[in-house]
Order: structure tokens, then C-alpha cells, then sequence
């Protein structure tokens, strides 16, 4: 799949941070270098291969998400359940860790998409 095909696949990642050895920093950099567009979101601040990260604790009014990758935990899912959902995306991504069947279900019920993978997997076999 071209860059060019992806650039309307808006994709939130959660959990976003600045740590070099983390998934979701090589998730968002992956994005990056594929044209795909995404907003980082956490609770860490700073910036994420020239975005800012926005904090997730706010729960800010975001539109037109296409994905949600998620790297945050079942544990700390919780309190964003609601509000991720709320968001209407078209799918969620549970990376490996960030499996939640309660979530699942959820977001399934309201016609999300709901995927057990890996986003650095999809991005490097044209599966995004």
C-alpha cells in the first residue's frame, strides 16, 4: 500500500511517550515515515517526531479518528474506556499487552472494529 493510501487513516496512539525504548514510540515513528497522519496522546509530555503529545488526562475533543493504537495497559484503561469510544473510530488496535475483553466488547457493541495485533507488524507487511 502507497503512503499517499494511508494519509486519511488518522490514527490516535495511546499512550505515546518520549522513551525511544518504548512500543509506542516506535509506533508513532513508524506513522511518521509511512505518511501516516496521528496525534500522540498520554499522560508523559513532549514531542513525538514533530508532534506534540497531547495529555490523554484532559480528554480533549479529537475528530475524524480513522485508529486507535493502543499502548497503555488493562489496568490503566479504564478511566478512557468511555471516552476512546466516544471518539467513534473505525477500528482499535490492542498491541500485545493492551488486551482488555471488557473494552473489546464495548467497542464492538457500538460497530468499532476491534483488532487483537500488532500495529509495527501492520505497518511493516502493508496490513495498515
Amino acid at each position: 500500500m502507497e503512503a499517499g493510501m494511508m494519509s486519511d487513516k488518522l490514527t490516535l496512539v495511546v499512550g505515546a511517550t518520549t522513551n525511544p525504548t518504548r512500543y509506542a514510540y516506535f509506533a508513532a515513528g513508524r506513522l511518521s515515515a509511512a505518511g501516516v497522519p496521528f496525534i500522540p496522546i498520554g499522560v508523559k509530555t513532549g514531542e513525538l517526531f514533530g508532534e506534540e503529545i497531547i495529555d490523554l488526562r484532559t480528554k480533549p475533543d479529537l475528530e475524524n479518528i480513522h485508529t486507535i493504537t493502543l499502548y497503555i495497559g488493562p489496568g490503566n484503561q479504564v478511566e478512557w474506556i468511555d471516552y476512546l469510544i466516544g471518539l467513534a473510530p473505525k477500528r482499535i488496535i490492542f498491541n500485545p499487552g493492551t488486551e482488555n475483553p471488557v473494552f473489546f466488547q464495548k467497542a464492538k457493541a457500538k460497530g468499532i472494529e476491534v483488532l487483537q495485533a500488532c500495529t509495527l507488524v501492520m505497518l511493516s507487511t502493508d496490513q495498515y
